[in-house]
């Protein structure tokens, strides 16, 4: 791992412990509109989880002790199911997709949502949640936009998180997260080594400074956390950006065919900041949870020799000749 990013990780990574919630509001309190947070759930089908996240949000972050979250908005992208009716009832404003800037005919995919939900809300905090958790903890929230009301240098906060597996009856610990494991750590790592910290860089939970979103292209499908991701590095600077442990994240799973059209996307993404950039650090950071409870980093070699077709070398050429 590169020095500059293990500064970084003592630096920027941080958990929702560390910022209780009478710290929050206080901060909240102090900057006055720049503390204004806008929660956005972009949400497809999720009716058996959306209703949750909405009533937790605003049972622990919009009351009149805990005035932490000042809308909440659930950005429904032409859901078949009732996850509209059960958003509004636990009380999220509801708005649709497509009368979002009508005059532009929407694409299919979540970073479009992402992107509209920037013109009907108003915070300038916003903070992303994916609508398909379960045992939501409203720390997912907290937890991501305490940085942003703490620490006036600090542009883009990601959640990071345990990620089990559960398939089968079974529960694997580690075992959720395929595409980042198996996609996005290893394009990251050897392109982007500045980002290799990031726990969870495809993760659907993160908040962010509206002067920042606002500049940023949004990649309209998967692709969309990669693509902020490595844009606002290059936007504002790697110390600007930050993460923090929210402890486990239980969600649905994707199947194998869903998590390759991921891949593709993510794939694609990256290709177009690539910009034909050779191969920088043939290193491989991974993360796995400690017994203190922490993230311990862990930097494997990548191989990246090659040998050259057999039949090029003078010697097998020899012996099929034999």
């Amino acid at each position: 791992m590169l020095d500059e990013v293990e500064r970084w990780l003592e630096r920027r990574s941080w958990s929702a412990a560390d910022r209780p919630l009478d710290l929050l509001l206080a901060a909240k309190r102090a900057a006055g509109p720049q503390g204004t947070v806008s929660v956005v759930l972009p949400a497809l089908d999720e009716e058996a989880t959306v209703g949750e996240i909405v009533a937790a949000i605003r049972r622990d972050l919009m009351t009149d002790e805990v005035p932490l979250v000042d809308e909440l908005i659930v950005v429904d992208s032409g859901s078949r199911d009732r996850t509209a009716q059960v958003a509004a009832r636990a009380g999220a404003r509801v708005v649709q997709r497509d009368a979002i800037l009508p005059r532009l005919p929407t694409l299919p995919g979540k970073g479009e949502v992402l992107w509209r939900s920037l013109l009907v809300t108003s915070g300038e905090i916003v903070c992303f949640v994916d609508a398909d958790l379960r045992s939501f903890d409203s720390r997912f929230v907290s937890g991501i936009v305490g940085p942003l009301l703490t620490e006036p240098d600090v542009e883009l906060v990601k959640a990071m998180y345990d990620r089990p597996l559960e398939t089968g009856g079974a529960v694997v610990p580690a075992g959720g997260g395929r595409v980042t494991e198996l996609v996005a750590r290893p394009l990251l790592n050897l392109h982007w080594p500045r980002l290799a910290g990031f726990v969870q860089p495809l993760g659907g939970e993160y908040a962010a400074r509206r002067s920042l979103l606002e500049r940023l292209p949004f990649p309209v499908g998967y692709g969309v956390e990669l693509g902020m991701l490595i844009d606002a590095l290059s936007l504002a600077g790697l110390d600007a950006l930050g993460q923090v442990d929210v402890g486990v994240r239980h969600h649905r799973h994707q199947d194998g065919q869903a998590l390759g059209r991921m891949s593709a996307a993510i794939y694609r993404t990256a290709s177009l900041r690539l910009s034909r950039a050779p191969l920088v650090r043939p290193r491989l950071t991974q993360f796995h949870r400690d017994p203190s409870g922490g993230f311990t980093p862990l930097t494997h070699p990548v191989d990246v020799d090659e040998r050259p077709p057999m039949a090029h070398l003078p010697e097998y050429l020899a012996r099929r000749a034999a």
